[in-house]
């Protein structure tokens, strides 16, 4: 087993003796904003990124957008799950090997409050998973794909409603 495969299993067995420490609160982002729309976020152990909103309404493009990050997240966190998925069933995956490609549909009614019909989020998204590299048949790689879908945090999230709450200071 790989070492991605070791640290999952070495997880998985310690959860499983110990299910009251599965759960936990996720770590902080922090975000000021800065000049015009662009917003400086940190977290509690360094990490730092910057958004700003598009030119359309009224930011400067300077970096991606919120959506954007959000998008890149999903991707990403859907692209690690393959990684882990994949050495926890012995498949070997060289860089390269999978891409993962996420776009969304939105309508900026939604955003700047115009109709409040009309979701101020991604109206849908699409996920385009690309596995090659290995001697996986399709299906096998579409079980592989809908595996990483169906466990990233990030898309499980945008999947369900989630109670958030608001703390106004």
């Amino acid at each position: 087993m790989s070492d991605i495969g070791d640290a999952v299993a070495r997880a998985g067995a310690y959860l499983t003796e110990h299910p009251d420490e599965a759960r936990y609160r996720d770590s902080a982002a922090t975000a000021r904003l800065g000049a015009g729309l662009r917003v400086e976020v940190a977290g509690p152990a360094g990490e730092q990124l910057a958004t700003d909103m598009p030119r359309g309404i009224g930011g400067e493009a300077s970096v991606p957008s919120p959506g954007w990050f959000f998008r890149a997240a999903a991707a990403s966190c859907v692209a690690s799950l393959i990684g882990i998925r994949a050495a926890t069933l012995g498949v070997e995956l060289r860089p390269g090997d999978v891409e993962v490609v996420v776009d969304s549909e939105s309508d900026d009614r939604g955003i700047l409050g115009l109709d409040d019909r009309i979701a101020a989020g991604a109206l849908s998204m699409k996920v385009v998973v690309r596995i090659s590299g290995t001697k996986l048949g399709t299906d096998a790689r579409t079980a592989l794909a809908r595996w990483a879908l169906d466990h990233c945090p990030v898309t499980d999230t945008a999947s369900r409603a989630v109670p958030i709450e608001l703390e106004v200071r």
